[in-house]
């Protein structure tokens, strides 16, 4: 989304200039990836297929099926079964999405995001409910079934306090 770029690019970018101090221009931290992931603890092809028709609904593109590397006999899974599926956006298709997430997501819900992980470099959290983006909520049958979606943003910033602040320029923290 242009609006979001030029938000980043013009008040983000000033703000972390005003309060880091930073030796290059390429140093001040922006988003450079988002991922997005499902996984299951089973092998269903019913969930694979809706959790891929899913994020081609959410982004536009075509996700990567993941495969397990070795076999787990508790949970039933064969080494090379179907375990999840992931994409990666970049440049203007991340944009799109994160505009997307802010709207959708983060300004609906009252509630804080359930933090994941939290790196200096990446920021993972859950959406529990999938079924909050409109585009899934109007075929509530197909998509009802849907495991929880992680994302991940990853950034260049160098420690936790540029990330931080990153995030909370966006109002997702």
């Amino acid at each position: 989304m242009r609006f979001l770029k030029n938000y980043s690019e013009s008040i983000v970018k000033y703000d972390l200039i005003n309060k880091f101090t930073y030796k290059k221009t390429v140093d001040i931290p922006k988003f450079e990836k988002i991922i997005l992931n499902f996984t299951f603890k089973k092998y269903e092809f019913k969930s694979l297929i809706s959790s891929l028709i899913a994020l081609e609904l959410l982004t536009f593109q075509n996700p990567i099926i993941t495969k397990s590397k070795v076999s787990n006999i508790s949970l039933k899974v064969r080494k090379g079964h179907p375990i999840g599926c992931k994409l990666t956006l970049r440049k203007n298709f991340m944009f799109n999405f994160f505009f997307k997430l802010l709207n959708e997501f983060l300004l609906t819900t009252s509630k804080k995001v359930n933090v994941k992980k939290q790196k200096d470099k990446s920021f993972s959290f859950i959406i529990k409910n999938i079924l909050v983006f409109n585009e899934l909520e109007k075929n509530y049958r197909f998509f009802k079934n849907l495991s929880n979606l992680n994302i991940t943003l990853v950034t260049n910033s160098k420690n936790k306090n540029n990330l931080l602040f990153l995030l909370k320029s966006y109002k997702i923290l």
